[in-house]
């Protein structure tokens, strides 16, 4: 049995903030990747108490946040860059886990909650709102992959039953809510939302281990989240003075990997707040 996982960085346990943990030579960019590995190593140890004997572990942080050699042998890890849609998966794996997965952009609660990176306030296929997360469901779901568990903060693991409403969530912090973003631009966005309150890193990997073999154990019972075509994404800029002016771009794909793969051409658009 194969298993997938996606991972990202800011939805780990003890990952406080952006600015000294997600990116080369940050303070503890160092320690954030030893989190990480550890959580998704919890998560491969109780998919393979369930029974799962394969991995591909995905390094889905912008900047990269595995550390290969402390990463569990029994998985294959693909890395480096640049690496696009559908990073790695198909129809081969029974299901696919996420690892470290924070909300979307202006998430209530959501703890360094971002679509992408901190400079997109919104973004929508076919109406609905999505972020990272969404994307990442809906490419596993083209090749008939359902995502049966997550990991992350309390406002992720929200987002996360909103798509997939049986999905297997972990909570590893809650953050603190200073209300929403809308209108910020890109650095006070990164900032704003900054606090949150976090289980142990050793607790957090315990219930993640216990989840992901409960979550193998209903494979099956749940779903994968999949739009049909044809399909429509909107992304919105950030404005670079609050309440300025915003871009935006519209793309268009009869395939879903087509539409994520396409470039962006963002131009200024005065009614933007319609798409918010």
């Amino acid at each position: 049995m194969r298993i997938y996982i996606m991972t990202d960085q800011e939805g780990v346990a003890g990952v406080i903030n952006s600015v000294d943990f997600s990116s080369p030579g940050a303070r503890y960019y160092e320690v954030a990747r030893e989190l990480l590995t550890f959580e998704v190593n919890a998560a491969i140890e109780g998919g393979m108490a369930a029974g799962a004997t394969e991995f591909l572990v995905v390094d889905g942080h912008g900047w990269g946040s595995i550390e290969p050699w402390l990463l569990h042998p029994a998985a294959k890890l693909l890395a480096g860059r640049p690496i696009g849609y559908p990073f790695g998966c198909d129809g081969t794996f029974a299901a696919a886990f996420s690892v470290g997965q924070h909300a979307k952009t202006n998430t209530p609660g959501g703890h360094l909650c971002h679509t992408g990176s901190f400079n997109v306030e919104q973004l929508l296929i076919n109406g609905l709102s999505v972020g990272e997360m969404g994307c990442n469901f809906l490419f596993a779901g083209y090749f008939g992959v359902p995502t049966v568990f997550l990991s992350g903060d309390a406002a992720a693991c929200a987002e996360a039953r909103g798509l997939v409403p049986n999905i297997i969530t972990v909570a590893v912090k809650e953050g603190i809510d200073r209300g929403p973003t809308y209108g910020l631009p890109t650095e006070q966005n990164r900032v704003y939302n900054g606090a949150a309150i976090h289980l142990h890193p050793e607790v957090a990997r315990e219930r993640i281990r216990e989840a992901a073999r409960s979550a193998v154990q209903k494979i099956g019972e749940i779903k994968p989240f999949f739009l049909e075509p044809p399909y429509e994404l909107v992304s919105v800029l950030r404005p670079e003075e609050p309440n300025g002016k915003r871009k935006v771009a519209v793309n268009r794909a009869d395939d879903l990997i087509e539409l994520l793969r396409m470039p962006r051409r963002y131009v200024e658009d005065d009614d933007a707040e319609r798409f918010l």
